[in-house]
C-alpha cells in the first residue's frame, strides 16, 4: 500500500511539473516591450533647494527605485549641465578644487545609464574635466563635441585601470522583457557651442546629429535623442530627423513638452525640482513607439533614499566646513529682507525681478553710483530659489557662484538701445538682462534714469564681465567700435568681484 501511494505521489508531482513546464513553453514573444526613462537635466545642487522644499538627488533616487520595481527596464539619464556651477564646486577639498567631484560621486551611486555633455561641463579646466571623466562609472555621450590637443583632435576619453575609453559618439542599449521580447535602443547627443574653450571643438549640431543618426539607425530598433541645445534647435532636430520619437533635452531650466510631427521634446526643471518620467511601448511588428510623458515633482513629499542622502550630507558637511575658511563668519546675517527676493530661474530669465534689481544696484554701488545704469545677464543668477528673511554672505555666493569683476564701460546710446532690445527679446534664456536705472515708457521707448535714450549720446554702464565676452549678446564685445572705453577694476576694489559688491551693498544698505 505504501508502495502504491509513493507511485501515486510521484505521478502527481510529475504531472504538476509537466504542466508548469508546458506553461513556460507556451509563453510567446509578443513582439511588444514596455520600458521607462527617468530624465534629469541642468542639475547643479545635490541637496534640496528652496528651503528644502524642492529637489535633492536622494529624493530622485527614491523615484528611480520605485520605477525599477514597476519595470526592471528603467533607465536613468542626465541631459547635460551638472559639473558646474555650484558654490560647493568652487571650494577646495583635500588640496584641490571640488569642481563637480561631488556630483560624480552621487551619479555613480545612483547608477546613471547615460549622461550627455552640457555647455557648463566645459567651465572646468581640462585637467579637472578629465579627472571627473575618469571618476565616472557611467557612460558619456556626445556626437558633436571633440577634444582639441596640440597633436590631434579626437574624442574625449575616460581613463580607467590603464584603459582609455572614448566618450560615445552614439550609444546603444539592449532591453529584454519577461516574455523574451528584445529591443536595441540607440542614442545620439549634441551640445550647444555656447562655451568656447581652447580644448573644445564643437562641430555643427545638425550635420553631426544627422551623421550620428545615420550611423546607428540600421543597428537598432529606434533612436532617441539626449541633447543639450535650445528648444528651437531641438525642434529643428525633430524636423530634420522625423523618425526620432523622443528628445530628452536640457539647457532652458524650465519644464517643457513640445510635439513636432510624430516626436516630442521634453525638458525638466533645473536642479531636479522636477524630473520627466517617460513610459514607452515599442511594437516590433509595426515599428511604432508610444510614449506617455509625465512631469514628476521632486519635493518634500518624497522620502530621501538613505544611501544617497548619506553621500549628500558628507558633501554638505564639507561645504559648511570649507566656506568658513573663505568667509570667517559665513552664517552672520548681513541683511534681512522685508519681502521675498525672486531668484528662481524662470523669472530671472524672463522678467525684471527684485533680486536682479538688488544685484544691479550693487554693481552701481561698486562705482559710487557714478554710472548711468547697470546690467547683468539673468543666467548668472543661479540660486534658483526665493530668498526670504535673513541673508548671509553664503547666500550671496550661492546666488552668484561664478563671481567675476564688474566692468565700467562707455558706449554709444545707439548700442545701449540695441543691447536692451536684444536682452528683452531673449526672455526665457540666460541672455535676458536684469537692470538698474533702465525702464520703458508707455510708447515703448527705452529710458535711462527716466529719460529716453539719446542715440547720439554716450552712457557709462556697470556690466558683468561675462556680458562683454559676447557669448549672450553676440555684438557686445570690446571689438565693437561703439564700445568706447572699458575699465577693469583691481581685485582689491569693491567692483573686483560682483559678490563682494553685493555683500558690501547689503551691509551698508
Amino acid at each position: 500500500m505504501k508502495y502504491v501511494k509513493s507511485i501515486l505521489y510521484l505521478f502527481i508531482v510529475c504531472s504538476f511539473l509537466s504542466c508548469v513546464t508546458s506553461k513556460r513553453i507556451t509563453i510567446q514573444d509578443d513582439g511588444k516591450i514596455d520600458f521607462t526613462f527617468l530624465q534629469l537635466n541642468d542639475v547643479y545642487e545635490i541637496a534640496p533647494i528652496q528651503g528644502g522644499k524642492y529637489g535633492g538627488l536622494a529624493r530622485v533616487e527614491t523615484v528611480h527605485q520605485e520605477l525599477l520595481k514597476e519595470n526592471k527596464n528603467t533607465l536613468l539619464f542626465m541631459a547635460g549641465d551638472f559639473l558646474n556651477p555650484s558654490l560647493l564646486g568652487t571650494l577646495k577639498h583635500e588640496g584641490k578644487r571640488i569642481r563637480g567631484k561631488q556630483m560624480i560621486e552621487v551619479l555613480n551611486a545612483m547608477q546613471f545609464d547615460l549622461v550627455a555633455f552640457g555647455n557648463h561641463e566645459f567651465d572646468l579646466p581640462i585637467t579637472a574635466l578629465q579627472a571627473r571623466l575618469n571618476e565616472s562609472t557611467f557612460p558619456w555621450i556626445s556626437s558633436n563635441v571633440y577634444e582639441k590637443k596640440a597633436e590631434k583632435t579626437g574624442r574625449f576619453y575616460t581613463y580607467q585601470k590603464g584603459d582609455s575609453i572614448a566618450v560615445h559618439d552614439t550609444y546603444s542599449k539592449e532591453l529584454t522583457d519577461t516574455d523574451g521580447t528584445k529591443i536595441r535602443i540607440g542614442f545620439i547627443s549634441v551640445c550647444i557651442p555656447s562655451n568656447p574653450k581652447p580644448y573644445v571643438l564643437y562641430k555643427d549640431i545638425f550635420s553631426e546629429a544627422t551623421r550620428a543618426y545615420n550611423s546607428i539607425k540600421d543597428q537598432v530598433d529606434l533612436v532617441i535623442g539626449l541633447t543639450h541645445v535650445t528648444i528651437a534647435q531641438d525642434k529643428e532636430l525633430l524636423r530634420l530627423l522625423p523618425e526620432i520619437p523622443l528628445i530628452m533635452g536640457g539647457h532652458e531650466h524650465t519644464n517643457t513638452l513640445v510635439s513636432v510631427g510624430n516626436g516630442v521634446v521634453a525638458k525638466a526643471d533645473a536642479n531636479a525640482k522636477t524630473a520627466y518620467v517617460h513610459r514607452l511601448s515599442f511594437d516590433k511588428s509595426t515599428g511604432v513607439t508610444s510614449i506617455d510623458s509625465q512631469l514628476k515633482s521632486i519635493d518634500d513629499s518624497i522620502v530621501s533614499n538613505a544611501a544617497i542622502a548619506t553621500i549628500v550630507e558628507k558633501w554638505q558637511t564639507v561645504l559648511r566646513t570649507k566656506i568658513k575658511e573663505i568667509i570667517p563668519d559665513p552664517e552672520a546675517i548681513i541683511y534681512t529682507t522685508d519681502i521675498p527676493l525672486e531668484g528662481r530661474d524662470t523669472p530671472t530669465r524672463s522678467v525684471q525681478t527684485n533680486l536682479g534689481e538688488l544685484i544691479t544696484k550693487s554693481m552701481s554701488y561698486a562705482y559710487q553710483d557714478t554710472v548711468d545704469c547697470a546690467l547683468v545677464n539673468g543666467g548668472s543668477i543661479r540660486i534658483d530659489d526665493v530668498l526670504e528673511d535673513a541673508m548671509t554672505a553664503v547666500t550671496v555666493f550661492r546666488v552668484l557662484p561664478y563671481g567675476g569683476p564688474v566692468l565700467k564701460i562707455t558706449v554709444t546710446g545707439s548700442l545701449l538701445e540695441r543691447i536692451l532690445i536684444y536682452g528683452e527679446k531673449a526672455a526665457g534664456t540666460g541672455a535676458y538682462l536684469q537692470r538698474h536705472q533702465v525702464s520703458r515708457n508707455t510708447a515703448g521707448e527705452w529710458l535711462v534714469q527716466d529719460v529716453p535714450i539719446n542715440k547720439e549720446a554716450t552712457y557709462t554702464v556697470a556690466i558683468s564681465d561675462y556680458l562683454l565676452k559676447g557669448f549672450d549678446i553676440p555684438f557686445l564685445s570690446e571689438e565693437n567700435t561703439e564700445v568706447l572705453t572699458v575699465y577693469r577694476p583691481k581685485t582689491t576694489e569693491i567692483a573686483g568681484d560682483i559678490r563682494k559688491a553685493v555683500v558690501l551693498y547689503l551691509e551698508n544698505k
